[in-house]
């Protein structure tokens, strides 16, 4: 696909008889395609009076909304590029954006103003005026640049990782299409919110392509809200990450059936132990696929599908992307490094040259920095992350390894191994219980037993201690260095 996505995407509605679809589901109003699109173009002309050309930046941070899809769509209209940041993310979260982004304009919610008041801002509220003139959507050389997406930024200062207008599409097939088999009636709900990357596709590219529907949902999540988004809006599919997998199987107990209407549902963004995949099963009633997606690919490149999965896999890589895992040494089954190379791959970190060239080659590969091997069925299997693994005692150590063993206990929903702080011997574990099981020294002793059983001596940790919650980035990854 060449050319500009927000004149794609609103030739598609029109050519195929989805205007008058519904595309977004929110608590108050059911929205359509064409209305979306038609709020897009108001946005383009508000957006273009206020100086926006060609190539400008425009930095979004609204909460999931009509709103912010039109900002998004308009600024892409105008050939423009969006910068996506979460309306909750901290000031000097904020201020690291706008500094490395340079925008024109900001659109945010009014009590953020003040926060960009260095460039031109609008709120929501301004692109619904009706403008003076809409602007035609440029149309765009193949490879320009539509949007930046920042990285979680646990390993150093988030990075922007630039896509560009064909980029959707890719992931779309590869994902939507590919893994989840979805139809113009599925409702699509993800508790990633829409400016970060599982978010973006699942909540707006995906209905949009296909002429599907979504839950806009713009709270942060909480387990009541969730029940009532599924008891208010039905959805057939679900993405999110396994720890809010572990909430709403807690919280099912005393909602049976609010989770009836779903056919699949897609984890990613940190291992999905298989205890607990087996427990989201048994609880929905439909299959859960563990998949492997990032910021610089745009979604989910390996996944298992509706049609094809294993347990404890990542999945299979999906079309139209292509992995390489490179090794120093060992057979197929040891791990290496995975690559991966296709559409969506980015053009490149925001002005970060070295730090793209250390990451993405001339040829296309991109290095991910996960380990990994791929059985003789084509599944993938993690290892973890490259910049995860720990020296104990002189020996590498993969943090996965010893937080699969613990999650094999039935009441064990999250844990994560880090190395300690002030004793290079010795691992910790930071664990979560599910509801009803209680922290006590007995289970501790339960648990570093069972991995002594498994693994050798120096892989067992000193300790486990119990937490409510694990700590984590605003786009939900386990920040473990917090736990260091």
């Amino acid at each position: 696909m060449e050319g500009n996505i927000a004149a794609t995407l609103a030739r598609r509605a029109h050519t195929y008889g989805w205007r008058d679809r519904p595309l977004f589901h929110s608590a108050d109003a059911t929205h359509h395609h064409g209305e979306v699109h038609d709020a897009a173009a108001r946005a383009a002309g508000v957006l273009h009076a206020a100086g926006v050309r060609p190539g400008h930046r425009v930095l979004i941070a609204l909460p999931d909304s009509v709103g912010f899809v039109a900002a998004l769509l308009g600024t892409f209209r105008l050939g423009a590029v969006a910068v996506l940041t979460g309306p909750e993310q901290t000031e000097a979260g904020h201020a690291h954006v706008l500094a490395d982004s340079r925008p024109q304009a900001a659109v945010c919610v009014p009590e953020l103003a003040p926060r960009f008041r260095t460039v031109q801002v609008l709120t929501a509220g301004d692109l619904t005026d009706e403008p003076v003139t809409v602007p035609d959507p440029v149309v765009l050389p193949p490879g320009a640049p539509a949007y930046v997406q920042y990285t979680s930024g646990t390993t150093g200062p988030p990075k922007g990782a630039v896509h560009r207008h064909p980029d959707p599409e890719a992931y779309f097939q590869a994902m939507a299409i590919g893994a989840l088999g979805v139809t113009p009636d599925d409702v699509i709900f993800s508790l990633s919110k829409a400016c970060y990357p599982y978010g973006l596709g699942a909540t707006v590219f995906f209905p949009m392509f296909c002429g599907g529907s979504a839950v806009l949902w713009p709270e942060l999540p909480t387990v009541e809200g969730v029940l009532e988004q599924f008891r208010r809006h039905r959805p057939t599919l679900l993405l999110t990450v396994p720890t809010w997998y572990a909430r709403l199987v807690d919280a099912s107990e005393e909602h049976e059936g609010v989770f009836g209407s779903l056919r699949a549902v897609a984890s990613a963004g940190e291992p999905l132990l298989p205890s607990l995949a087996d427990r989201i099963e048994s609880v929905f009633g439909c299959p859960v696929l563990d998949g492997l997606g990032s910021t610089e690919v745009g979604h989910t490149f390996i996944s298992n599908t509706v049609t094809r999965r294993r347990r404890g896999s990542l999945g299979v890589v999906l079309d139209p992307y292509e992995i390489a895992v490179r090794r120093a040494a060992g057979g197929p089954r040891e791990p290496g490094v995975l690559y991966v190379r296709g559409p969506s791959v980015m053009a490149g970190y925001l002005g970060r040259p070295e730090q793209t060239a250390e990451v993405l080659g001339a040829d296309g590969w991109l290095r991910t920095g996960d380990l990994v091997h791929v059985d003789e069925d084509g599944f993938v299997h993690h290892h973890g992350r490259i910049r995860d693994q720990l020296t104990v005692s002189g020996e590498r150590v993969s943090p996965l390894e010893v937080e699969r063993v613990l999650g094999q206990h039935p009441g064990v929903v999250e844990v994560v191994v880090v190395d300690a702080a002030d004793d290079d011997t010795a691992l910790r574990a930071y664990v979560v219980l599910a509801t009803g099981t209680l922290p006590t020294q007995e289970l501790e002793a339960e648990l570093l037993a069972r991995v002594d059983e498994c693994l050798p001596a120096h892989k067992v940790p000193r300790s486990v201690t119990f937490l409510a919650e694990l700590p984590r980035t605003p786009m939900g990854k386990v920040h473990r260095a917090t736990l260091r």
